[in-house]
């Protein structure tokens, strides 16, 4: 389970893009009516969630950055 902070991040990032990538693919199967609707929908909201996560990640080290600079030396 050894494995520095960049890797982590770097391997929730492709996972990240991955799961991007799948509901898109998904979306154009479903235009090119080969696809279920529900299939779809399922993937963009998986990509969506992967997303928010991302983000929530990112906003906590983006603050925990701040108050690392704040604090006094």
């Amino acid at each position: 389970a050894g494995g520095d902070f960049a890797g982590l991040v770097r391997r929730v990032l492709d996972d990240t893009v991955a799961t991007g990538q799948a509901s898109e693919q998904a979306s154009l199967a479903a235009v090119a009516g080969q696809g279920a609707l529900t299939h779809v929908v399922t993937a963009v909201a998986e990509a969506e969630t992967a997303l928010q996560t991302v983000v929530a990640v990112r906003d906590r080290v983006i603050e925990a950055y701040k108050d690392i600079m704040r604090m006094p030396i």
